[in-house]
């Protein structure tokens, strides 16, 4: 058993037991979170909301927030002297499904 959820504007594919690393939203580690934007809802037959299946919910458990690769954006222009160096680290929320709950 499977389910699509929404979780910040992207779509992510839960199974119990798995580890997704999602993007960052407010939650501290340990503490229970409960998605709702259920999209699809897998099993013995296939649901599909319209946006989302009513009454289902993927329940997880926040395990860590982490950062992900570094990004370098680097910019020049030739024979001009313009060099810029910048970078980035996206931060991740890391959840462990625990249970999904359907209709």
């Amino acid at each position: 058993m499977y389910a699509v959820v929404e979780i910040n504007g992207k779509q992510y594919r839960a199974e119990k037991g798995a580890t997704l690393t999602v993007d960052r939203f407010d939650a501290e580690a340990g503490s229970s979170v409960s998605l709702e934007k259920v999209l699809l809802l897998s099993g013995d037959t296939i649901k599909v909301g319209t946006p989302y299946v009513a009454g289902a919910a993927v329940k997880a458990t926040v395990v860590e927030e982490v950062k992900g690769d570094k990004v370098v954006i680097f910019k020049y222009k030739p024979k001009k002297d313009y060099r810029r160096k910048t970078g980035h680290r996206q931060r991740y929320t890391v959840i462990t499904v625990q249970d999904i709950v359907g209709a």
